[in-house]
């Protein structure tokens, strides 16, 4: 399904496709399902930080400090 989320970093605004239940995401949504790990567990740690976030992975990408 489509997911749009706005960066809690950028304030970018991206859409996603995320192959996830929408009736499930709408109750992690209401708090109604718990932890987003046990709640998606074959998600990606990216997919999951975004549906919480809104942060990609680009993003996760920029902040990362190069190698010394």
């Amino acid at each position: 399904m489509q997911i749009t989320r706005k960066s809690i970093l950028t304030r970018k605004i991206v859409t996603k496709e995320i192959d996830v239940d929408p009736e499930l995401l709408a109750k992690y949504e209401k708090g109604e399902a718990g932890l987003i790990q046990e709640v998606f567990p074959r998600l990606s740690a990216s997919d999951r930080e975004f549906i919480k976030t809104g942060i990609t992975e680009e993003e996760w990408e920029m902040l990362r400090e190069p190698d010394e």
